[in-house]
């Protein structure tokens, strides 16, 4: 097996492989270009996201600075927003559902690497997907870590780091990340919730509005 390959079914691998790295490169340079593009040049955003991204739906939002590992692992449904400084270590897939807002300054790690050091030494990391589902707002300051799920219709409080899986229909914060509240799915309140509180500052402002994508269906996405 490649290293490439070895990464992609989620056993160990060399992150220094010539492939990977060249790829990596691609990337990084595409990340760059994206974030020194003026702020309403929306047709050139577009263009660049399309070349770096494998897969969004419509109304695509990343505000820069934006950084990822390859790219080609993230998969964006409709309606998503990211604040600044947004990272994505897509060495596994990432995928996104539909309306999913993200505070700043979050994180989104598929990297990890072996707790023994001998092994850790040698350049050896393994990588595991993410999933985050659908009406999902998530707030400045939190880390998602590799293999973790997050279910449909959750909020997840600012500075949280979510290190395992996330049930659907509830408010979740903290270090490590729990659910504190369940909500009902059929709940509409303009009212404050207590995990505004915990992530005040997130999807408050008005966001530009990009011009119109495609729309996907995530079922068509490999799971």
């Amino acid at each position: 097996m490649t290293e490439k390959e070895k990464q992609q079914a989620g056993e160990l691998y060399n992150g220094n492989d010539r492939t990977l790295t060249a790829e990596r490169i691609s990337a990084k340079k595409l990340c760059a270009e994206y974030n020194s593009i003026p702020y309403n040049d929306f047709q050139k955003r577009e263009r660049t996201l399309d070349r770096l991204i494998a897969l969004r739906g419509e109304n695509t939002w990343i505000e820069a600075n934006f950084f990822c590992d390859y790219g080609y692992n993230i998969v964006i449904g409709n309606d998503f927003y990211a604040n600044h400084n947004l990272v994505i270590l897509d060495c596994a897939e990432v995928v996104f559902g539909d309306n999913v807002f993200i505070g700043p300054n979050c994180g989104f790690y598929t990297a990890g690497h072996p707790i023994e050091a001998a092994v850790r030494n040698k350049g050896l990391e393994f990588a595991k997907p993410i999933k985050v589902g659908s009406d999902v707002w998530i707030g400045g300051n939190v880390c998602v870590l590799p293999g973790v799920t997050i279910g449909d219709n959750v909020v997840i409080g600012a500075g949280s780091v979510v290190a395992e899986d996330i049930p659907s229909n509830c408010v979740a914060v903290g270090n490590p990340c729990k659910p504190i509240r369940t909500i009902d799915p059929a709940e509409k309140s303009g009212d404050a919730s207590p995990a505004e509180e915990a992530a005040p500052e997130e999807t408050a402002e008005k966001k530009p509005e990009p011009p119109k994508k495609r729309e996907i269906k995530l079922e068509e996405v490999k799971r």
